[in-house]
């Protein structure tokens, strides 16, 4: 009886899996239309049904980013969905169109398959470089159960309807040589003030002014969304999957594997010191305690059955913190992995995230910059910044139940502050130095 169970669960899987390579064309094409489709969506909600182009005035350059990560994206599936067509279309044969038939399994009709691939190639040719380009002949392939001639006629009328492909796409590397200029080439007739001048009362008389100001708006208004809903993401989501791991996942594998008989107390020599010291703290205290009531002093036996009772207690609660130093070790990997997938995953809004900051920190004021500055140094490199550095290590080594080795700590105090600090006065003289020089000048003369 199990035996004919198994094979027909295994005839029916076969049956699903033949079922599918059946419909592998079919699925192939609908899947490039439909990447097809979202490349056309994104053209005509954003760039008024022209083409995404990267050099586009209407908006900054993260949020070009965003769109060309999407564009990409869909050329990839309407490409790799088209060759996986043309490939699928070349294996099947006359007995599989047969078979797909006789399974129930209906095909599109001719002229809706050269309708898809007409309208994909529209839409991917506008994107496609001169050493890229293929003609649609190559996709069109004999559908099932249609005449020669039939397929030559479509075949000829998709290649007529087909747009001419557009030249080579510029690289980036010439794009960047014709943007360069000698300063000769700036230097106007009239100031350059007078010029900015003049441009800002045309965009100031201009009638659709008002239009472009409400969709600044909007764009910084979805940028700053975008980013602060990114920002709460990478903070929550690690936390939420470090209490979720530790609590349903690692929790009961580490308590069930972990009897408390045979479950180690101490995981290092600090914690059995700190038990030691609280124990002899706990007995002097009940002598203290003795003396101030005047009463008579407790019997050996009493002292005895008291501190027993102490001993389990703390027992018991560094047991609890050794099993749940175990845990955290195994929740922050998971945390880690949530975090690291969340970057992965979100590139389209960490470039969002990072023209965010930057209109912040271009944004401030000189003075601002400068105090920003010596803020975050006087904290991670300054005078005081090791005193931090050791209660950081030591909570750290604490969470993951293991010792605070001393050498290691001064070690890592005397070492990494040290490389950061220079890391960041390269970056000033570097950068900042070039991006904004008066932000500079005020810090070193803040900083004097």
């Amino acid at each position: 009886m199990k035996n004919s169970v198994f094979g027909q669960k295994i005839y029916s899987f076969l049956l699903a899996a033949y079922r599918r390579y059946l419909q592998t064309p079919e699925r192939s094409l609908h899947e490039a239309y439909d990447a097809a489709l979202k490349i056309q969506e994104i053209e005509d909600k954003h760039f008024n049904g022209n083409k995404i182009d990267i050099d586009s005035a209407t908006y900054s350059n993260s949020v070009m980013d965003y769109f060309e990560s999407d564009l990409n994206k869909l050329l990839k599936i309407a490409r790799m969905r088209l060759t996986e067509f043309r490939a699928s279309r070349w294996f099947l044969n006359e007995e599989n169109q047969k078979a797909a038939e006789k399974a129930g399994i209906e095909h599109p009709s001719p002229s809706l398959v050269l309708e898809k691939l007409n309208f994909i190639d529209q839409v991917i040719s506008k994107y496609t470089t001169s050493s890229d380009q293929t003609t649609s002949k190559a996709l069109v392939v004999r559908p099932p159960n249609l005449p020669v001639n039939s397929v030559i006629s479509d075949e000829k009328s998709l290649l007529v309807n087909t747009p001419t492909l557009p030249p080579k796409i510029p690289t980036q590397d010439s794009d960047n040589k014709s943007k360069i200029k000698r300063k000769t080439d700036t230097i106007g007739v009239l100031p350059r003030s007078i010029l900015s001048t003049i441009s800002r009362l045309q965009v100031e008389l201009d009638p659709n002014s008002e239009q472009e100001v409400i969709q600044n708006f909007r764009q910084t208004q979805r940028r700053t969304i975008i980013s602060i809903r990114f920002i709460l993401l990478l903070i929550i989501v690690p936390l939420l999957t470090h209490q979720i791991a530790k609590a349903f996942v690692v929790g009961p594998i580490i308590d069930r594997f972990r009897s408390n008989e045979q479950m180690q107390i101490f995981l290092n020599s600090e914690m059995e010191e700190e038990a030691l010291v609280e124990l002899e703290r706990f007995e002097e205290k009940l002598k203290f305690e003795n003396l101030i009531i005047k009463a008579p002093p407790l019997l050996p036996e009493q002292m005895e059955a008291e501190m027993k009772n102490k001993a389990k207690e703390l027992a018991e609660e560094f047991r609890h913190e050794s099993s749940g130093a175990i845990k955290n070790v195994f929740a922050d990997m998971f945390s880690v992995i949530a975090f690291i997938w969340l970057l992965l995953v979100s590139k389209s809004s960490i470039a969002v995230l990072k023209d965010f900051f930057d209109n912040i920190v271009y944004g401030l004021s000189d003075s601002a910059k400068a105090f920003i500055i010596i803020l975050f140094t006087d904290i991670f490199v300054g005078f005081h910044s090791p005193h931090g550095w050791e209660v950081l290590l030591e909570g750290v080594s604490r969470h993951w139940g293991l010792p605070a080795n001393r050498d290691f700590i001064f070690l890592f105090i005397a070492t990494f502050p040290v490389i950061l600090d220079t890391i960041f006065k390269y970056w000033i003289f570097r950068y900042l130095n070039r991006i904004s020089p008066s932000a500079v000048a005020t810090y070193r003369n803040m900083n004097e």
